[in-house]
């Protein structure tokens, strides 16, 4: 059987308490278990994995990633979030903590774009659910208007998963 979903992530930090709380924080991930010191696995709400994220230290002397800039390497990772309520008050945390650094309408996803403490992109998005998707949908980048998309999809619906659509 092929891979079915992510299971979990991890990342190198230059500071594990620091991250710790802005994952928990800001994104609302619970720690699970801690070496301390050393590293921190978390998990998001609602999750059935172990952890969702580990987090492993290696000193404030790291330098930052060049993925993307010079060596090859993960661009980002992505969460879900099941409402555009959650979606919106998620960009208010990360504006707040000066981490958004962009929003985007991708047709079937609405994400947001942000870094954490040690520059590391990663993105928070709600899926359009597949019964209100009208199959005009092409992978765009546009600027989200999120108060737009809740008049127009309802702050509270369930946001779909898998989401699939045909890349233009």
């Amino acid at each position: 059987m092929p891979v079915q979903r992510l299971n979990h992530a991890v990342l190198y930090v230059r500071n594990l308490d620091r991250s710790v709380a802005f994952y928990t924080d800001a994104l609302g991930f619970r720690i699970v278990h801690n070496m301390p010191g050393r590293a921190s696995f978390l998990q998001a709400e609602g999750s059935t994995n172990d952890h969702d994220l580990g987090l492993f230290v290696i000193g404030s002397s790291a330098g930052a990633s060049q993925a993307g800039r010079s060596t090859v390497g993960l661009y980002h990772l992505a969460w879900e979030v099941d409402t555009l309520t959650e979606l919106k008050r998620i960009a208010a945390v990360l504006t707040e903590r000066g981490s958004l650094v962009g929003a985007s309408d991708h047709g079937s996803t609405k994400a947001l774009y942000a870094h954490d403490p040690d520059g590391l992109e990663f993105e928070v998005s709600w899926l359009v659910p597949a019964h209100l998707l009208t199959g005009d949908e092409t992978i765009r980048t546009l600027a989200l208007d999120i108060d737009a998309e809740i008049e127009r999809y309802g702050a509270d619906t369930q946001g779909g998963t898998g989401v699939s659509v045909a890349a233009s």
